[in-house]
């Protein structure tokens, strides 16, 4: 049954005397006096105030008069809430409250000019002490970000960007002047204060939930203190926290902490950024601290501004303004190979864009030839070699560097030299290069040797196959193109297996290299390997160091006769 509305206690009644032990204070009483005092701000502008070690407290009466005092358009009541967080700013939090007062000097230029564009009531510049101990760079648990702790969706729906490299939450400027016409809007919902600042901590959906609930004989209250115990917890305790935080911030000098003294006023002006560039650049060109830049550009969460998607302000000092305008060119040239984008990347190190061919279903049908020779045994079939590695030679022309060289064959310069043990990377006209290409087997060249146990595919090509060992030289009378192989001698026949004996070569196992990776380097397969070397076909893990014979391309190994062929 609802109470008679006579017996109700009147709003003025319960603004001054509702007590709660079950509130929850807002998270930025959790902020440590340590982190704050890293801003740049605090650590070359001003001197914070000092603790006096006066800490007493004022009586009941002496906060209600106080309060009652200050110019207000926002009711400010008192009551033992709103009195254990002004004791709580006073005793545990008085440190706080000094870094505060000092962060204030710079940051409350902002909350002033745009609460006063859209006609707000100014006491509302105290909103972020309560937010974020006045810290633009503060991360709630839920992920609310800045001065204002604006959440995600709330900032995108009043028009704020937030990516990777931007967040205009941190943005004092922007965040200030949307937090002023958020509130706006909140009040012309309730049409009270009280309100509409409950709004802002829980979200109106929560209020309009808490005013029906309120609800008596059909009338709905307008009074935050009216609908308080169908609030959330922690917005319960927001009001009386805001108006704890009016009376810290107008009345500390009564309760022993001195007054913030500026060593030096910063005055800033903004400049417009239509390029990709970096705080480290400006800094460096500017002989202004990084970190000042920082401080004055939180937004940029990289200390990146990408100019180049769309203009930007960056704020600087003023005297700093015009000596960006001047420098801009020399800024943006300054380490520009360091801060530069990568905008396009080829895969596996290639720098030029391969041809896309179509070779009419030769390698297809070249698999069924493959698998038709092994489909009676059902033996395994030993994996293709479709690379080969050929050496070249490239003579240095007057004007080209490693880099050049590298892009030129498609490899890259660290590899140049290390085939020519080049320490500094520097090479003249004359020198002459060594350098080692993957050519592509099509194909025409494939032939498929289905033996009993494994069935091999070697390069084929109408001579011979150990033709296919390439190399090629260079005199100083090469012409372009640089590189020019050897043409193919002929080879006088010999015993088959003399020549297969000189044709085998020695390799040296290197960290990471495994027979796969040999077999193609050389190009051959991983079976001939293992036949060349005494191995059973599971032998595939390989010791560094250790040295395998490799056969000669397109060559078989004829496999030791000790061992029993499987059947």
């Amino acid at each position: 049954m609802m109470t008679p509305a006579a017996n109700l206690p009147s709003i003025l009644e319960l603004r001054h005397s509702i007590t709660d032990d079950n509130i929850i204070a807002p998270e930025s009483f959790e902020t440590q006096t340590r982190l704050l005092e890293e801003n740049f701000y605090l650590k070359n502008y001003v001197v914070p105030g000092v603790d006096l070690g006066n800490s007493y407290t004022a009586t009941p009466k002496e906060y209600e008069e106080r309060l009652a005092k200050l110019p207000t358009i926002i009711d400010l009541p008192y009551n033992s809430i709103v009195r254990n967080y002004i004791e709580m700013y006073l005793d545990r939090k008085r440190g706080l409250v000094a870094d505060m007062l000092a962060l204030h000097n710079y940051y409350g230029r902002f909350f002033e000019e745009e609460l006063l564009k859209e006609g707000m009531p100014l006491e509302l510049e105290y909103l972020p002490v309560i937010e974020s101990a006045i810290n633009p760079n503060a991360v709630s648990r839920a992920g609310a970000v800045g001065l204002w702790q604006f959440m995600p969706a709330t900032a995108k729906g009043l028009g704020m960007e937030i990516n990777s490299l931007v967040d205009e939450r941190r943005d004092p400027r922007m965040s200030s002047r949307l937090a002023a016409r958020y509130l706006k809007q909140l009040h012309d919902i309730y049409n009270d204060w009280s309100l509409a600042i409950a709004a802002y901590n829980c979200g109106p959906g929560n209020v309009n939930k808490a005013l029906r609930r309120a609800g008596a004989e059909g009338e709905v209250k307008k009074d935050f203190w009216e609908i308080y115990n169908f609030l959330p917890a922690e917005t319960r305790g927001y009001v009386p926290a805001f108006i704890a935080a009016n009376y810290v911030m107008n009345y500390y000098r009564h309760h022993g902490i001195s007054p913030t003294i500026v060593k030096r006023h910063l005055t800033t002006d903004t400049v417009r950024i239509n390029h990709h560039v970096h705080f480290n650049q400006i800094a460096a060109v500017l002989n202004i601290p990084v970190e000042e830049i920082r401080m004055l550009n939180p937004q940029f969460l990289k200390g990146l501004i990408p100019g180049d998607y769309r203009p930007y302000n960056l704020t600087l000092p003023t005297q700093q303004c015009l000596s960006y305008i001047m420098s801009e060119k020399r800024i943006l040239e300054y380490d520009k190979d360091l801060y530069a984008r990568r905008t396009t990347a080829e895969p596996g190190g290639i720098t030029s864009a391969p041809d896309i061919v179509s070779d009419g279903g030769k390698s297809n049908l070249a698999n069924a030839e493959r698998q038709t020779a092994n489909a009676s045994v059902n033996n395994e079939i030993a994996t293709q070699a479709t690379e080969r590695i050929v050496t070249k030679s490239h003579v240095v022309e007057r004007g080209e560097n490693i880099r050049d060289i590298a892009k030129m064959y498609g490899v890259s310069a660290t590899d140049i030299k290390r085939w020519n043990k080049l320490r500094r990377g520097k090479v003249k006209a004359g020198d002459i290069l060594t350098i080692e290409v993957v050519e592509h087997i099509t194909p025409d060249e494939v032939r498929v040797q289905a033996a009993p146990e494994v069935a091999q595919v070697f390069p084929h090509n109408d001579q011979k196959s150990d033709t296919h060992a390439e190399t090629v030289s260079s005199s100083k009378n090469v012409s372009s193109p640089k590189a020019v192989e050897k043409k193919e001698q002929p080879i006088a026949k010999k015993n088959t297996q003399q020549t297969k004996a000189a044709r085998t070569t020695t390799h040296i196992v290197k960290k990471g290299e495994t027979l796969d990776r040999i077999s193609r380097k050389y190009g051959t397969t991983v079976a001939a390997i293992q036949a060349a070397n005494g191995m059973k076909k599971s032998d595939t893990r390989l010791q560094i160091n250790q040295k395998l014979k490799i056969p000669a391309k397109g060559g078989t190994q004829k496999k030791p006769t000790s061992r029993k062929r499987r059947r």
